[in-house]
């Protein structure tokens, strides 16, 4: 008889996992081995492309599980190192390019930039830029007019289908579907006896809110997320240190309240 899995951990990356300044995760490893450990799953779920994700999953030795790419646009298979199809990336590109001027010029997504300007704007080097610029499903991008003109920019996209959503720096659009959707199917297939989901930032919310516990990790550089749902009855909570250390904390703590440690 099949063991069933324990844990199935659904974690964001930029900020979460992943410290917003330095992109390291050094300070998360003690809970990445205690998981490792009792045979938990580990699904990274980010707003990375399939390129970045590849190289961050092998390098955090979780190639066994999938990942969610571009905010749940994509799914990168276990053990994949393939690229996915673009094609959706570029009817996102076409739909955008076809926007009023008054709106799409305000808006500069990731395919209007040099990769050495993508390394400026992220902080990364110039290889991981070129990795961020390999797009399938999304396009990322800053905005710079004011609230209104966002709306009706917003508005606009959504009649011809394209969603917005807006992560820890910048904001991407993409044909729809979050990383919940994915998260959902993920479930199905594994069956976990618990789930839970870490994040900081407005696309995380879903996630957050469709795992057994959620765990919200703050990113100073960001507004804090609003209370959500869950947070009064404590199926979401809360932690007080940022990042890998914040995530380390949560996760080491969390295994002690499930007896899995």
């Amino acid at each position: 008889m099949k063991t069933p899995l324990p844990l199935l951990v659904f974690t964001d990356l930029d900020g979460t996992l992943i410290s917003h300044d330095t992109y390291e995760w050094d300070a998360a490893a003690p809970a990445l081995v205690a998981l490792r450990g009792i045979g938990a799953g580990v699904v990274l779920a980010s707003s990375k492309t399939a390129a970045e994700i590849i190289t961050l999953r092998q390098a955090l030795g979780l190639e066994r599980w999938p990942a969610i790419v571009e905010n749940g646009a994509g799914l990168l298979a276990p053990h994949s190192t393939v690229l996915p199809d673009n094609a959706a990336y570029f009817l996102v590109r076409q739909t955008l390019n076809d926007m009023p001027p008054k709106g799409r010029d305000h808006y500069r997504g990731f395919g209007d930039m040099t990769v050495d300007e993508i390394a400026e704007i992220t902080g990364l080097d110039p290889d991981a830029a070129g990795r961020a610029a390999q797009r399938a499903f999304s396009e990322p991008g800053l905005w710079s007019g004011n609230p209104s003109e966002l709306d009706e920019f917003l508005s606009d996209l959504a009649q011809k289908g394209i969603i917005a959503r807006e992560g820890g720096r910048f904001l991407t659009l993409s044909l729809g579907k979050t990383k919940a959707d994915q998260m959902a199917d993920i479930i199905a297939q594994y069956q976990p006896t618990h789930t839970v989901a870490l994040g900081d930032a407005p696309n995380d919310v879903e996630m957050l809110e469709t795992a057994d516990l959620g765990i919200i990790v703050p990113n100073p550089h960001n507004a804090p997320l609003p209370a959500l749902k869950g947070e009064a009855t404590g199926w979401i909570t809360r932690t007080t240190r940022i990042g890998p250390e914040g995530w380390n904390a949560a996760m080491l703590d969390l295994l002690m309240r499930l007896n899995l440690t």
